[in-house]
């Protein structure tokens, strides 16, 4: 054994790549919805699968907002044979084949089809497809913008200001790239709201020893399902405004709104109807997905990101940038058109699409019901509304034993906590560390998504385990 450890270590000093020689900032990059809970759901899956015994019969995981995983039908039009729509896709492919790359911005007739979606969506708002970039998934959008904002050194270098909670992308992408980390946090007592306050707060703090120059918005939110009112929208936009801000808004739950008085609003709309004061100055990023809403598409990784007032120079060099990677998936893009060109009133597809839409959408609005009343009647945890996404993300209290008995291992309480109801339950959610929030708070997230019975079950799981936890631990 010895002289295999120093056989390995020999190597080590050979090697172009170690621990210690590659990027830094890739070593400070971290996903928690894909991290080590979820490394060890797919070792538990493999163990029960070679018929060793738990405590439990299957793994289920509730940590990733996959829909089709899940256990949610797609949409039939999807999967169709939509001829004249698939005639005119193909018709702007080259070769008239959907393995021929396309142009890098995306094909010209989904990006026009994208166009006049927005302007339906947005009231008649106008929509240039020259503005429209497709996108592999949202995701990619949200990284090449930020790629452009990032720069400068030291007290001069760029600063993103995130919600937090916050979705783990963001936190990951500007490690990756460097840049500064500035963090806003939603109100958990107001439903997640959003402070105009607390933005300045988290502002003029950072620019202390920051460049402050982006502010990024998750509309309805994720993890923590909050839909911001018209009145919000135009109070950030405001503040976007005074303070000279690039806003970046995640909209890719639009269609996921559950709560009665609420409403989806597009920060493109919101920001047209306040008039030119404000729509020929801010300058916007807004980015949808083919994962998300009703369709749950996640595995094409189709999207779209929409740029109002960007500098032309800076468009060309957007453009260059994309085109380092040749084109976002054809068939990703492709899917993107029946998202935004859905069946018309009369075409053979419609009445069953909007039946299986309506039903998907009131199954989500269901469970998301469900969800928050059945964690409220557990003491100890507290569910604000799921008015919109997929997501709950519940404050639970932790004993104090079991903190100690966390931070000995060197666990946050929370990780400590779902790591231990995985093991007992085989139930798989994300602590909420994962996501930022407030000191001596903790959470989790958990996806609304399982059919509902095996909702039902998991969340008598939680009960159950929560109980069980709390009692051995006080």
């Amino acid at each position: 054994h010895a002289s295999r450890v120093k056989q390995t270590a020999r190597c080590k000093t050979l090697l172009v790549l170690t621990i210690d020689t590659i990027n830094p900032t890739v070593k400070k990059v971290e996903y928690a919805v894909r991290g080590p809970i979820v490394q060890r759901a797919v070792e538990l899956e493999r163990e029960l699968s070679q018929g060793m015994k738990k405590p439990f019969a299957e793994v289920i995981k509730a940590n990733i907002g996959d829909a089709h995983a899940m256990g949610q039908q797609p949409i039939t039009f999807f999967r169709q044979d939509a001829k004249s729509r698939a005639c005119r896709i193909l018709q702007s492919c080259g070769g008239h084949s959907m393995g021929a790359y396309s142009a890098s911005q995306g094909i010209d007739s989904v990006r026009e089809d994208v166009a006049r979606y927005i302007e339906r969506r947005d009231g008649g708002v106008p929509c240039d497809p020259d503005d429209i970039y497709l996108t592999t998934g949202a995701s990619d959008g949200i990284v090449t913008m930020l790629k452009l904002l990032v720069c400068g050194e030291g007290a001069s270098r760029t600063g993103v200001m995130i919600s937090i909670p916050q979705y783990p992308l963001y936190s990951a992408a500007l490690a990756e790239l460097g840049a500064v980390q500035i963090n806003y946090y939603l109100n958990e007592e107001k439903c997640w709201s959003l402070d105009i306050p607390e933005l300045q707060r988290a502002l003029d703090e950072a620019r202390q020893y920051c460049n402050p120059r982006a502010l990024c918005i998750i509309n309805p939110g994720n993890p923590t399902g909050q839909v911001q009112s018209r009145k919000c929208i135009e109070d950030v936009i405001q503040f976007a405004a005074k303070e000279r801000l690039f806003l970046m808004a995640d909209e890719v739950y639009q269609d996921n709104v559950y709560a009665d008085g609420c409403q989806f609003h597009s920060f493109k709309k919101v920001l047209f109807e306040m008039g030119p004061e404000y729509s020929d100055t801010v300058e916007l990023a807004s980015f949808h997905s083919t994962s998300k809403c009703y369709m749950g598409e996640c595995g094409f990784r189709g999207g779209y990101m929409e740029l109002i007032n960007m500098d032309d120079e800076v468009k060309a060099q957007l453009t260059k940038l994309v085109s380092v990677r040749l084109c976002p998936p054809v068939p990703g893009q492709a899917l993107m058109d029946l998202v935004v060109n859905p069946p018309q009133p009369g075409e053979p597809s419609y009445d069953n699409f909007i039946k299986e839409r309506t039903a998907t959408l009131s199954a989500l609005a269901e469970k998301a019901k469900l969800t928050e009343q059945v964690l409220n009647t557990v003491q100890g945890i507290s569910c604000n509304p799921v008015q919109g996404a997929m997501y709950s993300f519940p404050r639970i209290t932790i004993p104090e034993k079991a903190v100690k008995e966390a931070t000995e291992k060197g666990q946050q309480p929370d990780m400590f906590y779902c790591m231990k109801m995985l093991e007992e339950t085989g139930i798989c959610l994300v602590p909420g560390s994962g996501f930022g929030q407030k000191d001596g708070t903790y959470h989790f997230r958990m996806t609304i998504l399982p059919p509902s019975d095996k909702l039902k079950i998991l969340l008598d799981k939680v009960k159950e385990f929560h109980q069980k936890f709390t009692q051995q631990y006080s």
